[in-house]
């Protein structure tokens, strides 16, 4: 009887259980009742407050498109014309605003599409989501329509990669998603079978998965322990030529840079990514390095006894101090990053404003001035080089000429972004980047084409603030469907187009590096002005040196997307700061094996030779400049 007794009660304890649990089940449920997959997925995005995502549609997404429709007030849908262009406005959006970076794209086709720019925030470190549509659940792999197998495609770019299979599963996987992209500063990836994203939410999880029990926190400020960072001030109050190489990551951290700077008399180098870090007139600044970098750059690495790297990866290391030279230290948010490009004695892993925050008040006050006041005086000497060159009044125009016009005319908050080429050695030497500004590129992966959607994506994301695409018409050329976008959606973004009808610094790699003639660099010419206008844009040209000031001047202020196109001289090399004699040696063979134009780059390199000669005893003025 006892334990028929006890029986009888367990049974009704279980059954009272049951009820509980059934009650907290629906009570859970509530939120995401009888919704769909890709309901789920939008509602998860915008608690990762997602507020932006660029895209294409597709009949392999179009379940997710309609939870957008539905959502179109929290969530700004911006439609492309290429889907390549969506992935690289989904990382300037990241890069330019701190969030996570957002586009989408349908099955097959459109997915592929997205790679080179997740590329892109790839190698630059850059959180992006991407949201792709999979063919029907149960035809998946039988060579159906579209039919790709898109994890195994994006298993590299991705830092982590699912396909939602049930819609139980949805909101965990986006809070993977989401989080992981942020934490790794990379690329999250999720596709959707076309059926799965119209399935609805019934609440029948797996037995070990707890409803909802995944949440949208994240928690960026991390920083190493007080002990890791007193070895480091060890080392930079020893250090007597000590050089400060900054990055991307050290956007935001300007000020504490520069205190750092001051307390240790020490030079910043800037790689292209950390232009903005601090400005480019700010006396501390050597401007950048590598091959679009400064000669006072070259010196200081050449004599450094210390490098201190804050938030950068800079690739090309044969500019750095030759290991054993310097001794090292490292700030970056990613531990796999710690010497990966020079020997560092120590590595500081976290947020590099905090980092050298609790680093100042370890550091002494260096007296001696004898290292930083030479540089300077050597960024004296280089900036009259490039004053000189900027105001040429050569006709073909010179690039630099139209890059220092663009310098300074525009506004002191301006957004400024670069597509690769030799544009971008004039944007690198030429703009200036004041205090407020913002300026990015393509920077490893260094793809062209980049340019156009970065300078949409900064429009969106700051529609007060002037923004600017420096281009070279080749990088133009490969999106220009995009400045149509600009035109939908009233953005007033300014093109600034370098126009040489020329693969400019392919021809140069040709000749310089390898010593061989330049081949298949040449395109017809387009007409960007009517391109411009049949978009529903303006247009000018420059041709004449003296109409650069006032076209320009004109374009900008115009409130429309507008191109300007600026004839220039498709012969001026993109020259390194300091010029060694295999480069010289590789344009003569050049020469020898029949390049089509050696009297004409001939010509150039020595009128340019002769005018830098003479910097110091003549000047330049155009009139009506």
């Amino acid at each position: 009887m006892i334990m028929i007794y006890s029986i009888y009660h367990l049974s009704l304890i279980a059954k009272d259980y049951i009820h509980i649990l059934q009650y907290l089940i629906v009570d859970i449920m509530s939120e995401y009742e009888n919704m769909r997959t890709a309901d789920i997925v939008a509602e998860a995005l915008l608690d990762w407050k997602v507020d932006v995502i660029f895209g294409l549609p597709g009949d392999g997404i179009n379940g997710f498109m309609e939870a957008l429709r539905q959502r179109q007030n929290k969530i700004k849908f911006v439609l492309v014309r290429h889907e390549e262009s969506a992935a690289f406005m989904a990382c300037a959006y990241a890069k330019y605003t701190g969030k996570l970076g957002a586009c989408v794209a349908t099955s097959g086709p459109g997915a592929i599409h997205l790679l080179n720019g997740l590329y892109d925030a790839k190698a630059d470190n850059t959180p992006v989501i991407a949201i792709t549509g999979t063919t029907y659940s149960d035809l998946i792999n039988s060579s159906y329509q579209q039919d790709v197998n898109l994890l195994q495609l994006y298993s590299d770019v991705a830092v982590y990669n699912d396909m939602i299979s049930v819609p139980e599963q949805a909101e965990m996987a986006v809070d993977i998603a989401c989080r992981t992209a942020l934490a790794q500063r990379g690329v999250s990836h999720l596709t959707i079978p076309i059926d799965i994203q119209e399935k609805k939410l019934s609440g029948k999880f797996s037995r070990h998965n707890v409803a909802y029990h995944t949440s949208d926190v994240y928690v960026a400020e991390t920083i190493p322990s007080r002990s890791i960072i007193q070895k480091a001030a060890e080392i930079l109050n020893s250090g007597s030529r000590i050089v400060i190489l900054v990055g991307q990551g050290a956007i935001g951290a300007g000020d504490e840079v520069l205190a750092i700077a001051e307390r240790l008399n020490a030079p910043v180098v800037k790689a292209l990514l950390g232009k903005s870090v601090i400005p480019d007139d700010n006396p501390y600044s050597l401007g950048g390095l590598g091959l679009l970098g400064t000669e006072p750059f070259s010196d200081a690495m050449g004599e450094a006894d210390t490098l201190f790297m804050v938030g950068t990866s800079f690739p090309y290391v044969d500019y750095l101090p030759k290991p054993g030279q310097a001794r090292g230290i490292q700030i970056d948010i990613k531990p796999e990053k710690i010497g990966l490009r020079y020997p560092v004695e120590i590595g500081l892993v976290g947020d590099s404003r905090l980092i050298l925050s609790a680093l100042l008040p370890l550091l002494n006050q260096k007296g001696n001035l004898e290292f930083l006041k030479s540089k300077q005086e050597a960024m004296k000497n280089w900036n009259r080089l490039l004053s000189e060159k900027s105001t040429r009044t050569d006709k073909p125009i010179k690039p630099q000429v139209i890059a220092k016009a663009v310098s300074d005319e525009i506004e002191d908050n301006a957004i400024i972004s670069v597509d690769c080429g030799t544009n971008t050695s004039w944007a690198a030497r030429y703009i200036d980047i004041r205090k407020g500004m913002k300026f990015s590129v393509s920077g490893t992966l260094s793809s062209m084409a980049n340019g156009l959607p970065y300078a949409i994506a900064a429009q969106i994301a700051f529609p007060e603030r002037q923004s600017i695409a420096f281009v070279g018409d080749a990088g133009l050329t490969m999106l220009m469907g995009e400045f149509a976008t600009a035109v939908q959606y009233n953005l007033p973004i300014k093109v600034i187009v370098i126009k040489n009808n020329t693969l400019g610094m392919i021809r140069w790699e040709q000749m310089g590096f390898l010593g061989n003639p330049e081949f298949g660099v040449e395109f017809s010419p387009i007409d960007w002005v009517k391109f411009a206008e049949a978009c529903g844009g303006k247009g000018y040209s420059i041709r004449e040196p003296f109409e650069v000031r006032s076209k320009l001047h004109q374009g900008m202020k115009e409130r429309k997307p507008t191109i300007i196109e600026a004839y220039i001289d498709p012969f001026e090399p993109p020259m390194p700061p300091k010029v060694e004699m295999s480069f010289v040696t590789n344009l003569a063979k050049s020469f020898s094996k029949g390049q089509p134009y050696s009297r004409r780059i001939g010509l150039t390199l020595f009128r340019n030779q002769v005018h830098t000669s003479l910097k110091n005893i003549h000047s330049h003025s155009v009139k009506g400049k």
